[in-house]
Parts: structure tokens; C-alpha cells; sequence
């Protein structure tokens, strides 16, 4: 059937998206049912002046909304037959007239059906393919990498999007441990071509290069060339916030240079610090404007220690009255927790500060260097 196995998809997904509301879902999903049902029992038990029989085509155009085609127009028979039924009892009830319109509604509802399912199935191959250019842009990361407990957060502002403009990787290299984290500013297409660009050399130049401000001075000519490739209205103002760490095999500290971003949180032994750069670092895009001196700064990393790296639509997040999410304070009430246990409280927190919608792409990283009980032993 045209367009079923489209609906099968979009209900096992939607169950599987909000399974909490699982038995909402399926009770949405019959109340055509329940509603013809209803209509057929009031016409059957009610005087014949009220005339419950007249909305019986209420039932098909309802499935129209959420059915495929066959089982609407099967819908539609059965209120046919129905109000034959009913001519048998009352033959003053206009029959002819209210079967007409159950044929017309059952045939405009067949019709509106089919074109609701062929839409849904281009979104969901246009979601399929988000999917997948999700995957190859923001992969998954490993539990481990290297000897370091690393999770991931990623949420895309924009209603159904897959990604945006903010971006993260991580590379277990010869020189240890390297994650990136950085904001394109912007959003839509454009940013997230930008933020292909620096993640797709930095897989490269994180394995290459010696140093720090080597990485950095590559994904700075990848986003110079990138956006001499697209250009735009808005080209002086492109630019991206990064920041770039590495932690050492066997860890004992973490190498920092931030391109503009916000300053990571340390959490060392249940006190949070944050790790404010030394000296500014110009963001990605704009070296030639403002200089590239970029600033590399050693912090202290002892096993235990966890650090959060995210973009700034995480630290501003508004509530109700705009005031910014206060994430430095958030951390020092969490109690210990692992990098997962601890990104599901951010996301929860930060949806039930902002009430619900996030109006920003936020992305954020947590990584733990192991104790002496090693990774996954609890903290």
C-alpha cells in the first residue's frame, strides 16, 4: 500500500522517541475509532431530533490526519453503514443526504491521506539523510579514548534539525588525547558547512602536527578558505570559537588554547575552577584582522578529575526572567557522577530552566581521568 510502510516507520519512531507517552500515542491513533463508536451509539440511544447521525463524517476526516488510506476508507464504509442502519429505525432522518456527505468526506479524506503520507515519506527520507550526514559530521564517540572516559551532548536548536553550528571531536593521537570543541557563528546551512570544514581538518591535523598552535593555525586557513569558497553578505563577520585540549598519555594535566571560547570547568576533588585562558587567542576566521598569537596554557589534570568543555548556548540558556544559565553554580551543587550521568543532568536541567525550549545549538563534552579504581568503577 502506497505510502504504509511510511506510517509504520514514523509510529514505531515516535514510540520510540517519546515512550513515556506510548499509550497516548496508540490512543491518539484510535480515536477515530473511539469517535465513530461514540457517534453511533448517541444516534442509536438518543431521541431522533438530535440527530447525532449528521457528524458521523467527522470520523474519516479525523483519520485522514493520522491513517493511511485504506483503513480511512474502510473507516468511512462503516459510518456508511451505519446510517443505513439507522434509516431501518428512523426514516426522517435526512439519510440520503448524510450518506452523500460521508461518501464526499471518506473520498476527500482518501485523497488528503495519500498526499499527508507522501510527504511523510520524503521527510523521513530527508531525516534519514540528516541522520547519516549526522554521523559522519558529529559521529559517536567511544566510552574510551585513550584511558579517558569521555561523553558526548548535542542538541540542534533549530525544530528537527539533526545539526547546527556548533561542533566537537575527539583523536586518541601520539601525542595523547585531542578534543575539539567550537561554535560557527550563525546558524542554518552556512554554519554547518563552516563547521564541517574545521572538523574534517582537524581529523587530520590533530594526528600531524606537533603542537597546539600548529592544529590551530590549520583549521585557521580551513575556515579562511572555506569562506573565500562561500561567500556571503555577512563574510567579515563569519567566524568560529574554538577551543583545542590535550591530555597526555597517562594524563597529570590538560593543554588549553581557546580561540575565543568559553573557559572550561575543572572539577578537582569536589571544587569546581574555571580555567580562564592566560592570554586571548583570536577566533578562527579572524587572525588576519586581530593576529595570530595563540596562547597555550597547563593545567593540572590528577586522576579523578573531570572536565566539561561546551559552547556558549549552554551558559546562555534564559529563563523566564533572561537571566543566563549559571553553570558554574550548577556544577559545584552535582554531586560526583560519571561524564554520561552528568550531561543527562545538564540536558535535563538546562530544558527545565529554559521551560522547555532551547533557543540556542548547545554542545558539550565531559571527560574523566580515570582513578586508581579505573573507569566505569564509579566515583
Amino acid at each position: 500500500m502506497p505510502g504504509y510502510d511510511a506510517f509504520v516507520i514514523k509510529s514505531r519512531t515516535m514510540r520510540r522517541r517519546y515512550p513515556p507517552e506510548g499509550g497516548r500515542w496508540r490512543a491518539g491513533l484510535l480515536s477515530p475509532v473511539i469517535l465513530s463508536v461514540l457517534i453511533a451509539g448517541l444516534a442509536f440511544s438518543t431521541p431522533r431530533e438530535i440527530a447525532f447521525s449528521r457528524l458521523l463524517p467527522a470520523a474519516p476526516a479525523l483519520a485522514a490526519a493520522m491513517w493511511p488510506v485504506l483503513p480511512t476508507v474502510l473507516l468511512g464504509t462503516f459510518c456508511l453503514l451505519v446510517m443505513i442502519c439507522l434509516g431501518f429505525f428512523y426514516t426522517d432522518l435526512g439519510i440520503p443526504y448524510t450518506a452523500a456527505a460521508i461518501v464526499a468526506v471518506t473520498l476527500a479524506a482518501a485523497y488528503a491521506s495519500s498526499v499527508r503520507l507522501q510527504r511523510e515519506e520524503t521527510l523521513l527520507r530527508v531525516r534519514l539523510v540528516a541522520d547519516a550526514a549526522q554521523k559522519v559530521l558529529m559521529r559517536p564517540l567511544p566510552r574510551l579514548v585513550g584511558d579517558l572516559e569521555i561523553e558526548s551532548l548535542y542538541r540542534a536548536a533549530q525544530v528537527e534539525a539533526r545539526i547546527g553550528g556548533d561542533f566537537y571531536e575527539v583523536a586518541a593521537t601520539p601525542h595523547g588525547v585531542r578534543l575539539l570543541i567550537g561554535d560557527v557563528r550563525g546558524k542554518g546551512l552556512s554554519a554547518v558547512g563552516a563547521a564541517s570544514a574545521v572538523i574534517s581538518c582537524f581529523r587530520d591535523a590533530a594526528y600531524d602536527e606537533p603542537d597546539l598552535r600548529s592544529i590551530v593555525r590549520r583549521l585557521e586557513i580551513s575556515t579562511t578558505r572555506h569562506s573565500a569558497r562561500f561567500p556571503a553578505p555577512d563574510l567579515p563577520e563569519r567566524f568560529a570559537t574554538a577551543l583545542i585540549a590535550e591530555i597526555p598519555p597517562g594524563g597529570g594535566q590538560v593543554r588549553l588554547l581557546n580561540c575565543g571560547h568559553p573557559p572550561p570547568l575543572l572539577v578537582h576533588r569536589d571544587e569546581v575552577r574555571v580555567l580562564e585562558p592566560s592570554a586571548a587567542s583570536p577566533p578562527l576566521n579572524l587572525a588576519t584582522l586581530i593576529g595570530d598569537d595563540y596562547y597555550v596554557d597547563t593545567f593540572a589534570f590528577a586522576p579523578g578529575d573531570q572536565l566539561l568543555v561546551y559552547t556558549d548556548g549552554v551558559t546562555e540558556t534564559r529563563d523566564r526572567t533572561g537571566e543566563f544559565f549559571p553553570l558554574p553554580d550548577w556544577m559545584r551543587r552535582q554531586v560526583p557522577a560519571p561524564p554520561r550521568e552528568l550531561l543527562d543532568r545538564l540536558h535535563r536541567d538546562l530544558l527545565h530552566y529554559s521551560g522547555g525550549r532551547l533557543d540556542d545549538d548547545i554542545a558539550a563534552l565531559a571527560v574523566r581521568c580515570p582513578d586508581a579504581r579505573g573507569p566505569g568503577d564509579g566515583v
